[in-house]
C-alpha cells in the first residue's frame, strides 16, 4: 500500500470485486431497489423459531451464494471477514462455524461493510491471500429489541428516527481472478463525537463522521466531488443526509448533484420508515445490488462508498453518554 496524506491508502495490487450478493427482507424488497436485490425473503425468520436464528441463516445464504457466484471453490476462500449488530457478533460467528472458512470478526456498527472491504483489500495487497469474502448485515427485529424496546411494546417512533434494514450483503474480492470492478483506495475514518446523545437521532450523530472522512479523502487525494460519479453514504437517512450536505458545503464542497444515501434510497416514502433505513445491512445490501450493478454496466465508473456507524452500546446509551461515530471510505472503480 501507499499512504496518501494522513488517512488514505492506495492499493498497489489489482484488487477485483468478482461477485456481490444481496439479501433483504420483505419490507426492503417492496422498496424502489427491488429489482436489484438477489433475494427477497418475505419470512424474516427464514423458517426458524427466532429472529436471531433467522438472521444467521440470512448470512449463510448470502455468503454461500456470493462464493458460488464468484466461481471460486470454497476451499480456496482464504478468509471470511464479517460483522453484524448483535452482541458478540453472534450472527457472523455462528455463520462462520457453518462455513468452515478462516474467520475474522469485525465491528464498526453500520460502518462495517466498508471496514471489511478495507481490511480485505489490505490482506490481499499483502499478497498473503488471494480470495476473501466480506459480509455485513442487520435485522430490524433483532436490532430493535437489543438497542431500543421489545417489539411487543409498540412504542411510538420519533419523527427523526430511522428503520433498521433487514438485509445482508456479501462481496468476494480477489487478486487471483479479475473483473472490471476494482477497489483502488481507502480512507480509514477517525472516531467523531459531536455530542448527540439521542439514540433515535442516528443521522445527526453520524453525519459529522461522514463529513470528516470525505474531507480527509479529498484533501489526501487532491480531488473534489466533481471527480466522482457517485458518493454514497451508508445510512444517514433523509435528515442525516441533509446535515451531511450542509456540513460539506461549509467545507467548500457542493455534493448535491452526485450524492445519495443508501438508507434514504432503500425505502419508498409511503413505507412509514420516517427518515429511511439504517443498520449495518443498509450499505451492505445497497452496495452489493444497486451500486455494483451500475458499475458492471458502465453507468457508473468511480464510486465513493462511505459506510457510517454509531459506536454506542445499550449500556452507554442508558448511562447518558453521547454517541461516538465513525465513517470508512472505499473508492471503487469500474473499468472498461
Amino acid at each position: 500500500m501507499k499512504k496518501l496524506g494522513s488517512q488514505t491508502y492506495s492499493f498497489e495490487s489489482d484488487i477485483s470485486i468478482i461477485s456481490g450478493v444481496s439479501l433483504v427482507g420483505g419490507k426492503e424488497g417492496a422498496g424502489p431497489l427491488k429489482k436489484y436485490f438477489d433475494f427477497v425473503e418475505e419470512d424474516d425468520k427464514m423458517g426458524q423459531k427466532t429472529f436471531e436464528k433467522g438472521e444467521r441463516l440470512m448470512f449463510l445464504k448470502t455468503i454461500s451464494s456470493a462464493i458460488k457466484k464468484s466461481k471460486v471453490e470454497k476451499d480456496n476462500i482464504d478468509l471470511y471477514l464479517g460483522g453484524d449488530l448483535m452482541n458478540q457478533l453472534v450472527s457472523s460467528n455462528y455463520t462462520a462455524s457453518e462455513l468452515n472458512i478462516p474467520f475474522v470478526g469485525l465491528y464498526n456498527a453500520c460502518a462495517t461493510m466498508a471496514e471489511s472491504l478495507i481490511v480485505g483489500s489490505i490482506f490481499l495487497d499483502s499478497k498473503g491471500m488471494k480470495n476473501i469474502v466480506c459480509a455485513t448485515g442487520s435485522h430490524f427485529s433483532t436490532a430493535e429489541r437489543q438497542y431500543r424496546y421489545p417489539l411487543e411494546f409498540g412504542n411510538q417512533r420519533q419523527s427523526y428516527a430511522q428503520w433498521t434494514v433487514t438485509g445482508v450483503g456479501a462481496t468476494v474480492v480477489s487478486t487471483e481472478k479479475t473483473s472490471n470492478i476494482k477497489i483502488k483506495m481507502a480512507t480509514i475514518g477517525k472516531v467523531t463525537d459531536y455530542g448527540v446523545s439521542d439514540i433515535a437521532n442516528m443521522g445527526a450523530a453520524m453525519a459529522p463522521a461522514a463529513m470528516e472522512t470525505l474531507v480527509a479523502f479529498f484533501t489526501d487525494t487532491n480531488t473534489t466531488q466533481k471527480d466522482y460519479d457517485l458518493i454514497a453514504t451508508g445510512d444517514l437517512g433523509k435528515l442525516g443526509s441533509d446535515i451531511f450536505k450542509d456540513l460539506m458545503m461549509e467545507k467548500g464542497y457542493d455534493i448535491e448533484t452526485n450524492y445519495v444515501d443508501c438508507g434514504h434510497m432503500i425505502f419508498n416514502i409511503d413505507q412509514d420508515t420516517l427518515q429511511g433505513g439504517s443498520g449495518a445491512g443498509c450499505s451492505a445490501s445497497v452496495f452489493n445490488s444497486y451500486i455494483l450493478s451500475k458499475l458492471r454496466s458502465g453507468e457508473l465508473k468511480k464510486v465513493l462508498l462511505i459506510s457510517t456507524g454509531a459506536l454506542m452500546s445499550t449500556t452507554t446509551n442508558q448511562q447518558g453518554d453521547s454517541i461516538p461515530c465513525i465513517a470508512h471510505l472505499v473508492l471503487v472503480e469500474g473499468e472498461n
